[in-house]
């Protein structure tokens, strides 16, 4: 009999996450590399953990990463979501803690795109009167 795998795909900014969880330990590989290694800063793993900590399943679930594109911040957020959505097809019962805590919602919130004749989205060169 196949042991039991969950997957589901986290979104941030230009950041993808795909997540597998399987019945474990609690262990975290993200590409390959554990958590503290590929994250380096606290604030990235705490938000990164979040979901884990709220369903108080961060000790029952091996979580196995496979993230790309933007930042480290933005791949922390694509990676927490991605956790919250797995969350959920393990067990819906989780669906209401963490629609309550907003880790089930993407954050749409892109780069706004240079303007022409601008410097970037909105900051204008500089006007010279003379």
């Amino acid at each position: 009999m196949a042991e039991e795998r969950y997957y589901a795909t986290g979104k941030r900014k230009t950041a993808v996450a795909r997540v597998w969880m399987v019945p474990g330990s609690g262990k975290i590989i993200i590409n390959k590399k554990p958590l503290m290694e590929y994250l380096v800063r606290e604030s990235d793993r705490l938000h990164l953990v979040e979901p884990l900590k709220v369903t108080d399943t961060a000790d029952k679930f091996d979580v196995n990463v496979n993230v790309k594109g933007g930042g480290i911040f933005g791949q922390a957020g694509a990676i927490r979501h991605g956790i919250s959505r797995v969350l959920v097809i393990s067990n819906p019962e989780f669906r209401g803690i963490l629609k309550k805590h907003g880790f089930l919602t993407r954050d749409s919130r892109m780069k706004e795109r240079k303007k022409y004749g601008r410097l970037g989205a909105r900051a204008r060169y500089q006007y010279s009167k003379r």
